[in-house]
């Protein structure tokens, strides 16, 4: 939570408000908050302090934040920039072909890195506590983390199998203009008919 009101903070303090030092600043402390929070969750632990759910969903989300965070921080200063400096959209991803497969396969192996990382955190955690018992409410977050990882490979699979083609431009477009093109262009006009007899000379 305190992630998303930094970020909305520190961009509408950079744009809507023109305090682009504050806004700075608070994004600054974007990337900070995930770190902070496992921080006091491993503090807790070490007082002794039961481990629930919670103490878990911090290990978690660091790990989609150390992935994502930049990724979303990026994302989101395009659109206020958008908004309100005028500045061009991104690039879209690739929707055809090759482009497309490497793209799908990108996203898929940057979740996996994600999940690497959270799942590595979880276990640190467990690991402190001391017993895989004691840890179980640590060990909720790996069903949802797994799951997202095998649904999110359904895409570039599917990608892979079908990559799908571009859209071909309109036929017609480009082609040479001319006579019988359909352009509506009229044929340059050809020599006309000979001349006639010569006007007989007038009887005098």
């Amino acid at each position: 939570m305190l992630f998303w009101i930094f970020l909305v903070g520190g961009l509408a303090a950079r744009y809507a408000a023109g305090l682009r030092t504050l806004g700075g600043g608070l994004l600054l402390c974007v990337p900070l908050i995930d770190v902070v929070l496992l921080g006091a969750t491993v503090l807790s632990i070490q007082e002794g302090v039961a481990p629930t759910i919670w103490h878990g969903l911090s290990a978690a989300y660091l790990g989609i934040t150390v992935v994502y965070g930049h990724r979303t921080v990026r994302w989101a200063d395009a659109k206020f920039a958008r908004r309100f400096s005028g500045v061009a959209a991104p690039p879209r991803s690739p929707l055809h072909g090759r482009a497309a497969v490497v793209d799908a396969w990108k996203v898929w192996f940057r979740f996996l890195l994600a999940y690497a990382i959270s799942v590595a955190l979880i276990f640190g955690l467990v690991a402190l506590v001391g017993t895989l018992d004691k840890g179980a409410p640590l060990l909720v977050w790996l069903n949802p983390l797994t799951k997202v990882l095998v649904y999110s490979l359904i895409w570039p699979v599917v990608t892979t199998i079908w990559p799908g083609k571009a859209p071909e431009p309109e036929s017609g477009q480009g082609a040479a203009t001319g006579p019988g093109s359909g352009t509506g262009a009229k044929p340059a006009p050809g020599p006309g008919p000979g001349p006639g007899p010569a006007p007989a000379e007038e009887n005098r």
